[in-house]
C-alpha cells in the first residue's frame, strides 16, 4: 500500500470508531480482516496513523475547524509527525486509492491555524470533564504533562535479575540500541521507529528464555516501591497478567511467599506462561465463578505482610498507549472505577496483619483515584492506618527519581513529563492494628 492508500485506511477506521464508539484495537483488527491484502507492515503503518490521530484527536481538530475524521487525520499528520501543507497535499491527491485532494479551506488551515488561544483540554488533547482533576494533580505542569501524554510512548523492558543482570542482556540487544532507562535499576529503554512501532522483542531467543519482560519503567518502579523483602507472605490482590508479580518475585529473589489472584480470573490466564519462562515462583489463586463463588483468600486474612494492590483504575496515565481510552473516559466510568478501588483496599485491609503495610498502585492521574482513595481507606479503618511518608517510600527507589516525581499527602505521583514514565500513583499505607 502507498503512504497516501494508508490515510485513506486510516480515515476508515476513524470513521468506524467514532460512528460505533469502539476501541481502536477493535476496528483495526475488522479492518484487517476485511482487507487482507494488507500486509503486516501496512496495518502497521496504518495503526500509527490511527493512534496519532486519536493521541491529537482535539488539536486537530482545533485547527482544522472539523471533528470529521478526516479532518482529524491531517491535523493530525501536522501536529504529530511536523508534515508541511505541501507533504500533506502530495498524499491527499485524489488520485486511485489516495484520499479526494485538499480543499482551499483546509490547505489554508493546514498553513495558518495553531493553537495560542486554544483552552487548555484542547491544546492538551485531554476530555474535558477529567480537567479539573488533572489540574489538581499537576498543577503548574498541567499543559506540558498533558503534551507528553500526547506523545508516543517509549519501549521499556524489565531484565529478569532471576535470570542474570542488565549488563549481561544489553549485548543481545545491541542492535536494537537498548539503552538503561534513566531511574530502574533494571530497565533498558528501546528506540522506536518513525512508524512508532518497537521491535517484535517477544520474539527473541532471550525474550523466550525468560530473560526480561516488556514492562513500562514507571510499572519497575511501582513494583520498586513496594520494597518486598524475603521471607514476607505478599499478596497481588489484582495480578492480572503478572507483570508486578513476576517483579516482586526477581526483587526478593524468590525469596518470599508470593500469592497472586485477581478478580477478574480471564486476566489471570497469561501468568502462568509468564512464571515458568522467569522462573518465578507464586501461588496462582484464581477465583471461582458462578453461585458456589468463594474467597480463595480467606485463609489469608490478617496474615499477610505486604498486600499489592494495582488497583482497577481510567488508566490515564496511560494514555500515551492507549489514546482512545480518553476520548471513551465518562464521569459514570470514574464512579465506578472508584468504587471498586474502594472495595479491593478494603479486601487488603483484611488481609494484611497488624505491622504490615498496603501499597496502593494506580496508573492514573486523577486525585479521585489516588488520594481521595487513600483518604477513604484511613476514614473507613479510622486510627488502624496510617500513611508511610512518601519520602521513606522513595528510600526504597533509585536517588535520581526522589529529585523527579511529584510527592502529595498520601504518595507518590510518577508522570510522563517529570519522570518519563507513565502516570503511576504508589502509596504506602501501614497497619498499626
Amino acid at each position: 500500500m502507498t503512504p497516501a492508500a494508508r490515510c485513506s485506511a486510516a480515515i476508515e477506521v476513524l470513521t468506524d470508531i467514532a460512528e460505533r464508539r469502539r476501541p481502536a484495537a477493535d476496528a483495526l483488527k475488522d479492518w484487517g480482516l476485511a482487507h487482507r491484502f494488507a500486509g503486516s507492515g501496512d496495518r502497521a503503518g496504518i495503526a500509527s496513523l490511527v493512534y496519532d490521530a486519536l493521541r491529537r484527536r482535539a488539536s486537530a481538530s482545533w485547527i482544522m475547524g472539523s471533528e470529521a475524521p478526516r479532518a482529524v487525520l491531517i491535523g493530525a499528520l501536522r501536529l504529530q509527525q511536523g508534515l508541511a501543507a505541501a507533504s500533506v497535499s502530495a498524499l491527499f491527491s485524489g488520485e486511485r486509492f489516495a484520499p479526494a485532494p485538499l480543499s482551499a479551506e483546509e490547505r489554508t488551515r493546514l498553513e495558518t491555524a495553531t493553537l495560542e488561544d486554544a483552552p487548555p483540554e484542547v491544546a492538551g488533547d485531554a476530555p474535558a470533564f477529567a480537567m479539573p482533576e488533572l489540574a489538581a494533580a499537576l498543577g503548574d505542569d498541567l499543559l506540558p504533562e498533558l503534551k507528553a501524554l500526547a506523545r508516543r510512548a517509549p519501549l521499556d523492558i524489565r531484565v529478569n535479575a532471576l535470570r542474570g543482570r542488565r549488563e549481561d542482556v544489553m549485548p543481545a540487544l545491541a542492535a536494537f540500541d537498548a539503552a538503561p532507562t534513566p531511574h530502574a535499576p533494571n530497565g533498558l529503554r528501546i528506540p522506536i521507529g518513525a512508524d512508532g512501532r518497537g521491535p517484535a522483542l517477544h520474539v527473541e531467543a532471550e525474550f523466550l528464555d525468560g530473560w526480561y519482560e516488556i514492562q513500562d519503567e514507571g510499572s519497575q518502579l511501582a513494583a520498586l516501591l513496594a520494597a518486598p523483602q524475603p521471607g514476607e507472605t505478599i499478596v497481588d490482590l489484582c495480578a492480572g497478567g503478572g507483570g508486578k508479580t513476576l517483579a516482586l518475585a526477581a526483587e526478593t529473589a524468590n525469596g518470599a511467599r508470593l500469592i497472586a489472584t485477581d478478580g477478574d480470573p480471564r486476566r489471570l490466564a497469561p501468568i502462568h506462561e509468564r512464571l515458568r519462562r522467569s522462573g518465578a515462583l507464586a501461588d496462582v489463586r484464581t477465583p471461582r465463578t458462578g453461585r458456589a463463588r468463594a474467597d480463595v483468600l480467606e485463609d489469608l486474612d490478617g496474615r499477610v505482610d505486604r498486600v499489592l494492590v494495582d488497583a482497577p483504575c481510567t488508566g490515564s496515565g496511560t494514555w500515551r498507549r492507549n489514546p482512545d481510552a480518553k476520548w471513551r473516559l465518562r464521569p459514570n466510568s470514574l464512579a465506578l472505577r472508584t468504587a471498586e478501588q474502594t472495595q479491593v483496599l478494603d479486601r487488603a485491609a483484611r488481609l494484611v496483619k497488624p505491622g504490615g503495610r498496603i501499597v496502593y498502585v494506580t496508573c492514573s492521574l486523577l486525585p479521585a483515584e489516588n488520594e481521595t482513595a487513600v483518604a477513604g481507606l484511613l476514614s473507613r479503618w479510622r486510627g488502624r492506618f496510617a500513611v508511610v511518608p512518601p519520602d521513606e517510600v522513595l528510600a526504597a527507589g533509585p536517588a535520581s527519581l526522589r529529585t523527579a516525581v511529584r510527592t502529595t499527602r498520601h504518595g507518590i505521583q510518577m508522570s510522563p513529563f517529570r519522570t518519563g514514565t507513565d502516570g503511576f500513583y504508589v502509596a504506602v499505607i501501614a497497619r498499626h492494628g
